[in-house]
């Protein structure tokens, strides 16, 4: 079926765009801004909106099908694309990408994806953010156009065999890291709470503070959850260990902290995010290299994830390749074509690091859907509750897309079963 129209409307995002760096830098919280002038390029103020683009692609029999495009919540850091302005970019939605897709074939979701990814304009290739949500509304027009799920045209592309139960979500709390992980407890979330590590303040000048909540974790855990719950604890700490500590990361002073985190998690596991950030690739990486080599030289079982510098397909490579991390998340917006991100953790299976299929909370119901289906396709390790940052939302709409999709899934085959049976007498 034939794409006869692509079209862009400004919109919003489920939560904000924050400089990372003027909140690193110590700008202090005014009710829910900051105070203090940006640093980071793009940024009028700390904390601003979040925008997205609504991108309907429409086809020749009228059907309108959707995806959005979005930015991560810290733009501009980390290597990451600058700042997302939906009316800078809608008019090249409109432009120059509706020029290149319209006539196409809907089914041929991967090679109109690859196309997409390739684009260039002025020399310059597409933000990530509109390759995100593009590629997600010609995912959707491929499965209407071959009236299947979206986890299965991703599947075909992938090679891969979908997942058959739900791939564990994990959710993130935001600040109010007390009250949303006690709901999260309550309905018995597999993989939690993130708690939003971003500051000395939060984490303790000595790590203290982190300590504190990690066995508060654990008890209320085990007061809240239901009957045989085993979470696993998963925390962001947006490189302040890294912060209050310093390098070398493998001295004992480091790798002691890490074992009084398991400690503090036991019975259950522990793995933390982005540890360090010391401001490049490949730094980066021999920086959690020598984090992991510490902690397996002790026999410390936490688990360390990427995150910073951890952003596009061949960053993901990298971390894999090196062995510097045991879980990686690919940060899907960050990634461009969604195709990306399920190719992202494709890389990782045979490998000794997962990966997390996250993303931001800054993005919309409608990307949140689409990456359930790429979670789905892939049997990714984990995928993360978005967007915003109240939880319930976000944990509502990536696992009931889950549960949705595994059902249709499975009346389907239980009815092609029954035609083949039927075929047969």
């Amino acid at each position: 079926m034939e794409i006869t129209g692509i079209y862009a409307t400004p919109g919003y995002s489920g939560f904000f765009f924050d400089d990372q760096r003027a909140i690193k830098q110590g700008a202090q919280q005014d009710g829910f801004t900051y105070e203090g002038e940006p640093v980071t390029d793009g940024f009028d103020e700390i904390r601003q909106a979040g925008e997205s683009i609504i991108v309907d692609v429409e086809l020749a029999d009228g059907t309108v099908v959707r995806g959005d495009c979005a930015a991560v919540q810290y733009s501009g850091a980390g290597g990451r694309d600058p700042l997302f302005k939906a009316e800078e970019y809608a008019p090249v939605v409109e432009g120059p990408v509706a020029d290149e897709l319209e006539g196409r074939d809907a089914t041929d979701f991967l090679d109109n994806a690859e196309l997409l990814e390739e684009m260039t304009v002025e020399g310059d290739r597409l933000h990530t953010a509109i390759r995100y949500g593009v590629s997600q509304a010609l995912l959707a027009a491929a499965a209407e156009a071959e009236n299947t799920t979206k986890t299965d045209v991703m599947a075909d592309a992938l090679g891969t065999e979908p997942a058959t139960e739900p791939v564990p979500v994990f959710g993130q709390s935001g600040d109010d890291r007390y009250n949303n992980t006690e709901k999260m407890f309550v309905k018995g979330v597999p993989v939690l709470p993130h708690a939003l590590i971003n500051s000395v303040e939060k984490i303790g000048e000595n790590g203290e503070v982190l300590l504190e909540y990690v066995d508060w974790l654990t008890q209320r855990s085990q007061e809240l959850g239901p009957e045989g719950y085993d979470p696993r604890f998963h925390i962001d700490v947006y490189g302040m260990i890294g912060e209050i500590f310093g390098a070398p990361y493998d001295r004992d002073e480091v790798v002691d902290y890490f074992a009084a985190l398991e400690d503090a998690a036991a019975p259950y596991p522990i793995q933390i995010e982005g540890p360090m950030d010391v401001g490049n690739r490949a730094d980066q990486i021999d920086a959690m290299v020598e984090l992991r080599e510490g902690l397996k030289d002790a026999g410390v079982d936490v688990d360390i994830v990427a995150d910073e510098w951890c952003n596009t397909f061949e960053d993901v490579q990298a971390f894999v390749d090196s062995g510097a991390a045991d879980l990686v998340q690919v940060k899907t917006p960050d990634l461009g074509g969604i195709h990306r991100s399920g190719q992202a953790v494709r890389y990782c299976q045979g490998t000794d690091t997962r990966a997390y299929l996250g993303g931001t909370c800054n993005e919309t119901e409608t990307s949140a859907r689409a990456c359930a289906h790429v979670a789905l396709a892939t049997d990714a390790a984990q995928v993360l509750a978005k967007p915003g940052m109240g939880f319930d939302e976000g944990y509502m709409i990536v696992e009931n897309e889950m549960r949705r999709t595994i059902a249709r899934r499975e009346r389907e085959q239980r009815q092609t079963d029954t035609d083949e049976v039927t075929a047969d007498d």
